[in-house]
Order: structure tokens, then C-alpha cells, then sequence
């Protein structure tokens, strides 16, 4: 066993490693995780002659199986943002709510546009709205700014194609399991409206019991001439959402055979691929861009590609030190451990959680998590199709619980309403909390009744 508690001190020292590189040093996640997997692979003793190799196995994977769907997602979240799409959903959602309901509309506005936009890029769209939601309205600002931040970050952290729960679905091999990425994106939907719900309530509550902490800024009322029709922006969010999910149920009851001799069939797996079905929304968004702004268009393209990049980097460097454990025999070693202590679906969430809370990023939490989980599926009796999908959602809720001080977002939130740091930190900070234990409740409801 000494070999085997050596493994497991190797890995809490790397994970203890990436989370005092990123959270204190500010180091970049990218060169944290690449440094991680280097150590783990020196010092569990792999030949020095597939340390290259390893690395860049895990590397080329990864992107092979998340680099298109990462940048048609942020290249399409660009596109919504610079027509004026984002904000003309926006409206046509208050519009058919009464300005008493302000807060659940900016909500179930913040969850629609944070499908296929970041949350922070989401908030920041959004903000502008927000302070004149709360100068025409009663509301406070905490309840403003928590209501939306908490329905763009349910999103952000349960439902592909955001970068974090897709990563988790890769690295776990959803597809070689028997399940697929649309069928973590209708379950991660799910979960997230309860998410939301929650988040929305707890802002309600405590938001309203926070005074003096708002400063209204000297700027003007959002300007809302010349938005592209509401339908006409909804289409490239809602399509793909749909085709993805049209495959998905299909699929379900739909053998491989019928799928060969059937050419509808074909296309519909063809379009409902993640990666097809939101290269179509981006096809549609196009439709957004008004004459005088079609030259700008290779400008926003190529904005899109760039804000893939980083993320992009981060991903491929989690699958890397991944790859690494898997080599390093780790997850054996730990099945062997750890198979006595029964912690089965909650093992994911409580390693995820630890991680989100101490350095911050969830996609790096995500990302991490799913590397140490896949070697150990079986052992933890989360192989099957359904427990796979429970187990990815499991490590999402995780990255929800806890985002404060040392999560950028955290900062999106306070700074962009104008809020001070402790009013944020007992609205939102609780209330992350409070919905990533509310996910992970629910998926153990699942977990006990159909696994």
C-alpha cells in the first residue's frame, strides 16, 4: 500500500499546488495545470521518454473532441452581443411582464441569453438594463444584480456547450458510455431552472434587507433604437438548443440500424451534433447584421476566436494533466482506497466544490474534478449511462458552490452594479451556495430512484 498512499499524497499535492498557483500566485491557469501534470509525471516515475508524448495526448484529445464547440459557442455569444440581439430579447421579455415583476424578468432573462453566452459577458451585456430596471422600479439594486447573476451562472455551470460541464462530459467519455452531450444538456436544463429558482428567491429575501449599498451611476437610459427584431433573436439560441435536444430524444428510442437506412434520420443526427447544431446558429445569427455593419463582421469573427482562445488553452491543459493521472496508474490505486467509504455521487460534487471554493474558476474546478473522477467511474458505481450523466451534472453543481472573492465573475457582479463587496458577498456568495447543494440534492434524488 505504500506506493498506493504515495499516489495519493502526489495528488493532493498537485491539486493543492494548482489551487495556491492560481488563487495566490495568479499564475495562469494554462501554465498551473501544465506545470501539475509535468511534477505528477516526474515524480510518480514515468519514463522520461513519454512525458512529451503524454502531454501531448491529452492535449490533441481534448481538443479534438471540445475545440469547435468552444469557439462557434463564444464566436455565436459575439455575434447576439454586437447586433443588439441580446438586448432586444431582453425587452421583448419585459415587455410582457409588469415592472413590479422587474426581478423575475431580468432573471429569466439572464438564464434564455446565458445559454449561449458566458455569465460574466451575460452581466456586463446586461447591466446597463439592470441600473435602469432599478431607477424606474422599487427594487433594490442587490435583488437586481443577484437575480441576474445567479440565472446566468445556473447556465453557466449545468448546460453545454459552456466550457466547464461540456469539458466534464469529454473527459468522462459520455459518448463511448452510451449517452451524449445533448442528453447532458436536457438533464443540466433541468436542473438548472431549480438552480435558478433558488438563486431567484434568495436574492428576493436577502436583497431587499440590504440598504446603502447601491451608488446609482450618472449615465443614461439603455438605448434600445435599431435592435433586430425579438423572434429574429431568439432563432439562433433557441435552434440549436432544439436540434441538440430533437437528436438526443430520438436517439433514445431510435436503433442504430433505423439510423442507417433512413436519410432523414442521418440528418437529423447530422444537424442535432453539438458542434453542427450551433455552427447552424451561428449560420442564422448572421441573419442579425444590418448593411452597415456587414464590414464589421470579420472584426467579430475574429473577436470570437480570440475570447475561445484562453478558454480553450485552460481545457486542453486539464486534459493534458488528466491524461497524466490516467498514466500514472492513480486511479487504480484510489479505486482500491477509496472503494470502501461509500460516497458515491456526492464524491464528485465534494472535490469540485473544494476546488471552485478555494481558487475560484469553476471550469477549472470542472475540469479537474472530471480528471481525477474518470478513472474511479467504476469504482464508485457511476459507470452506467445514467450515473455517467448524474456524475458530470454532479461535478457542475459542485463548481456552482462557492463563487466569492477570488472568482472574476464575483468582481463582474460587484463592480458593474455598483455594489459593495460585503453587500455581494451576502446575496450572491450565499446564494451559490445555497443552489450548487440544491443541484446536488436533487441528483441524489435521481441517482437513488432510477440508478
Amino acid at each position: 500500500m505504500t506506493n498506493t498512499y504515495y499516489l495519493l499524497f502526489l495528488l493532493l499535492a498537485s491539486i493543492g499546488f494548482i489551487i495556491w498557483i492560481t488563487a495566490y500566485r495568479k499564475v495562469n491557469a494554462f501554465f498551473a495545470l501544465l506545470l501539475a501534470a509535468l511534477g505528477v509525471g516526474l515524480l510518480s516515475g514515468l519514463p522520461l521518454g513519454t512525458l512529451v508524448g503524454t502531454l501531448k495526448l491529452g492535449f490533441g484529445h481534448t481538443m479534438e473532441k471540445i475545440g469547435l464547440l468552444i469557439i462557434l459557442g463564444t464566436t455565436l455569444g459575439v455575434i447576439l452581443e454586437k447586433t443588439g440581439a441580446t438586448m432586444s430579447m431582453a425587452n421583448r421579455i419585459l415587455r410582457l411582464v409588469n415592472e413590479k415583476n422587474a426581478p423575475a424578468a431580468i432573471a429569466l432573462t439572464g438564464f434564455i441569453i446565458g445559454f449561449p453566452i458566458f455569465c460574466d459577458s451575460g452581466f456586463i451585456i446586461l447591466s446597463g438594463l439592470n441600473h435602469s430596471l432599478v431607477r424606474k422600479t422599487h427594487h433594490r439594486m442587490p435583488v437586481m444584480a443577484a437575480a441576474l447573476a445567479t440565472s446566468l451562472y445556473a447556465v453557466h455551470c449545468l448546460v453545454p456547450p459552456h466550457p466547464g460541464i461540456t469539458a466534464a462530459a469529454v473527459a468522462t467519455a459520455v459518448g463511448t458510455a452510451g449517452g451524449d452531450l445533448g442528453r447532458v444538456m436536457l438533464w443540466g436544463l433541468g436542473l438548472s431552472i431549480p438552480a435558478a429558482l433558488v438563486g431567484y428567491a434568495w436574492s428576493m429575501w436577502r436583497g431587499r434587507s440590504i440598504t446603502h449599498e447601491y451608488l446609482a451611476p450618472e449615465t443614461d437610459d439603455v438605448v434600445v433604437d435599431h435592435l433586430p427584431p425579438a423572434w429574429l433573436s431568439f432563432l439562433p439560441v433557441v435552434l440549436p438548443i432544439a436540434l441538440i435536444a430533437s437528436k438526443s430524444i430520438v436517439m433514445l428510442y431510435t436503433l442504430p440500424t433505423e439510423v442507417e437506412e433512413s436519410l432523414l434520420l442521418q440528418l437529423l443526427s447530422f444537424v442535432g451534433d453539438p458542434v453542427m447544431a450551433l455552427g447552424v446558429g451561428v449560420v442564422i445569427s448572421l441573419l442579425l447584421i444590418r448593411q452597415q455593419n456587414r464590414q464589421d463582421l470579420s472584426h467579430w469573427l475574429t473577436d470570437g476566436v480570440d475570447k475561445a482562445g484562453m478558454i480553450l488553452a485552460i481545457i486542453a491543459a486539464g486534459g493534458m494533466f488528466g491524461e497524466m493521472l490516467q498514466a500514472t496508474g492513480m486511479g487504480k490505486n484510489l479505486g482500491d482506497l477509496l472503494g470502501g467509504l461509500s460516497l458515491g455521487i456526492f464524491f464528485p460534487f465534494l472535490i469540485a466544490s473544494i476546488l471552485k471554493t478555494a481558487q475560484g474558476s469553476s471550469t477549472v474546478a470542472v475540469i479537474t474534478t472530471s480528471s481525477l473522477i474518470t478513472p474511479l467511474l467504476a469504482d464508485l458505481g457511476l459507470d452506467s449511462p445514467t450515473a455517467l450523466t448524474l456524475t458530470i451534472l454532479s461535478m457542475g453543481a459542485g463548481s456552482m458552490t462557492i463563487s466569492h472573492a477570488n472568482d472574476a465573475y464575483f468582481w463582474v457582479i460587484s463592480r458593474f452594479s455598483n455594489l459593495e463587496t460585503a453587500a455581494t458577498l451576502k446575496v450572491y456568495s450565499i446564494a451559490t451556495l445555497l443552489m450548487g447543494v440544491t443541484v446536488q440534492l436533487l441528483i441524489w434524488m435521481l441517482f437513488t430512484w432510477l440508478v
